[in-house]
């Protein structure tokens, strides 16, 4: 089926799946929901499509104007943990706030690395510049209007579209500014229903005019109770949620306990080829420009879904972390891994966060996320260029299998 082909096909399953929603006849997702947080809408603060619409024909952030053990067969089963009572997305009255810390406790983004984890050198080398790919997180009210919701009119022009995808539930004051040419964001955007449990999820998200039509690709809906796999990231077809960086996980004195999404430059790092074309398990795709030179990379194991992680016996002062925020992500980076979900498209590695976070680290602490120069980009690179393939990650030994390396996930709460 060619490319036009398909996005209509899942365009339209998707439009039919968000109509159930807004009817409210969303089955198990509406029936079992659970109460959600209370967050400010106009604040940007976590989805996975059964059916994702296929990504742009690039993906790509855009440069800035400024700015070996032997592998299990079986998936261990190992116990979770109370985790403390001021740890961010858990509320000690009701548990894992599904909103703040989304899907099962043994899903790809919470599942840690494990003991049978097999690694080969990803051959990550520092990039130009550390970057940002900017997630937005909103919750919709029921009495908020049902809107359209248009195909980008192009990349770099997106409150331009006139193809109608479907329609979704939003708030009337709600703004994404559209792309500032040569920065064309991602802006991979996730949507709580009133439900407190169903997301849907946009890329290449924009919305121009207060009360105006939302501009983007549209998903289908998800519930985050379940796998969270896929979702939002245009490249890969995987969450636009799970793995992303919240606010406050930087700035807290708890670790972070999931997983993390990265982008990196497809034409030096991503491998296209017969056997491995340009995606892996649990991607669902590759861009739709993925070629042997778009994706120039000779690393077999390095494309998009390829899980990444600092091997054992690698310590933070091995790599003279110099930052909070350095050591911070070291630990992540070493216990559960760092997804590859999209393009970068120039020389510059991106790391998936929250909006807000990029502006609490700089109050917190002074650095800059998004720098060609400086100690939190110095760190960046040499986490970065520590980082190995889990290459025996995969559905029945996800994080390489056996015992794994932290406690699983608190049960989720509601």
């Amino acid at each position: 089926m060619g490319t036009l082909d398909r996005r209509a096909k899942l365009a339209s399953v998707a439009g039919a799946a968000l109509a159930a929603v807004l009817a409210g006849a969303c089955g198990t997702l509406a029936d079992e929901g659970a109460s959600a947080p209370t967050v400010d809408v106009t604040t940007p603060t976590s989805a996975t499509p059964a059916t994702p619409v296929p990504g742009p024909t690039t993906s790509t952030t855009g440069a800035p104007t400024s700015t070996t053990a032997a592998p299990s067969t079986t998936a261990p089963d190992p116990t979770t943990t109370a985790p403390p009572a001021d740890d961010p997305g858990v509320d000690p009255a009701t548990g894992r706030d599904p909103w703040r810390w989304p899907f099962a406790s043994d899903s790809i983004w919470n599942m840690p690395i494990g003991s049978g984890a097999q690694y080969t050198d990803a051959g990550i080398g520092p990039a130009g510049y550390t970057g940002i790919d900017r997630e937005y997180f909103f919750t919709v009210a029921a009495d908020d209007p049902v809107r359209p919701v248009y195909r980008y009119g192009s990349w770099s022009n997106r409150c331009s579209g006139t193809e109608q995808l479907g329609e979704i539930r939003i708030p009337d004051d709600l703004i994404v500014p559209d792309a500032d040419p040569p920065t064309t964001p991602n802006n991979p955007t996730t949507l709580l229903q009133p439900d407190g449990r169903t997301v849907i999820q946009l890329n290449g998200f924009a919305r121009c005019d207060a009360g105006g039509p939302a501009y983007g690709y549209l998903y289908d809906p998800v519930d985050l109770y379940g796998e969270g796999v896929l979702g939002a990231h245009g490249g890969s077809a995987m969450s636009a949620i799970g793995g992303s960086i919240r606010s406050g996980e930087l700035t807290s004195d708890q670790p972070i306990r999931h997983a993390l999404k990265v982008n990196l430059w497809a034409e030096r790092y991503y491998h296209f080829s017969g056997d491995r074309p340009g995606y892996r398990w649990p991607a669902l795709q590759a861009d739709s420009y993925a070629s042997p030179s778009s994706y120039a990379g000779d690393n077999p194991a390095l494309v998009l879904g390829s899980l990444l992680a600092i091997p054992p016996g690698v310590e933070a002062t091995d790599l003279g972390l110099t930052t909070e925020v350095g050591t911070k992500l070291f630990a992540a980076m070493r216990d559960y891994g760092v997804y590859v979900v999209d393009d970068s498209a120039w020389d510059a590695h991106d790391l998936s966060v929250e909006a807000a976070v990029e502006g609490e680290v700089r109050d917190a602490y002074g650095l800059d996320m998004s720098s060609d120069s400086g100690a939190l980009h110095d760190d960046l690179n040499r986490l970065y260029s520590a980082l190995s393939v889990v290459d025996n990650n995969g559905p029945d030994t996800i994080g390489g299998g056996g015992e794994p390396r932290a406690p699983l996930a608190p049960p989720l709460g509601g």
